[in-house]
């Protein structure tokens, strides 16, 4: 059993959404976004710092995995986008977690089926996979995708190293 927090990071809201693993069971355990209040980059960082950190006390996750940064038309939106992904992972690595990265279309692919998804497909296939009552929030569900993924990712990992857990004889090429 692992709980998963997923984070989806941005300057204005980040996004959070947090999953346990059972086998191949997926449960959702929670969701949400932290939103920064206007002003200076630097207090809103130590909002996203905090706010991470809480949702890490609240939930105890034993991984956790954020979006990368995605090349933005603007210079200036990147840049920032990056500081708050460095806030969260700060907080993740304060509290003793690895940090695993994914990029925005590796999780759309593991969650939707195509690198390509709209936030909509997103939200949907997330409340789908999650049965949820009913589509949450953008920014919380970019996140639970982003957990998804990792969660899917590993177990695709347990699965690999399962069928080669054996070894393939050096003569005949066959499984042990």
């Amino acid at each position: 059993m692992s709980i998963v927090l997923g984070i989806d990071p941005g300057s204005r809201v980040t996004g959070y959404g947090v999953i346990r693993t059972l086998g191949g069971r997926i449960e959702y355990l929670g969701s949400g976004c932290i939103r920064m209040r206007d002003g200076d980059l630097g207090p809103r960082l130590k909002q996203i710092y905090d706010g991470v950190s809480e949702v890490i006390r609240q939930f105890s996750p034993d991984l956790f995995a954020i979006e990368q940064v995605f090349m933005a038309r603007n210079p200036d939106s990147a840049l920032k986008l990056g500081q708050a992904r460095g806030a969260a992972i700060v907080a993740a690595v304060n509290a003793g977690l690895e940090v695993a990265e994914y990029a925005a279309r590796q999780v759309k692919l593991s969650v939707v089926g195509t690198g390509a998804a709209d936030k909509e497909q997103v939200q949907h296939m997330v409340r789908q996979i999650l049965k949820l009552p009913g589509n949450p929030q953008a920014d919380a569900a970019d996140a639970l995708a982003v957990a998804l993924c990792h969660a899917h990712t590993l177990q695709s990992l347990v699965r690999m190293a399962g069928r080669g857990a054996g070894g393939v004889c050096a003569k005949t090429g066959r499984s042990r």
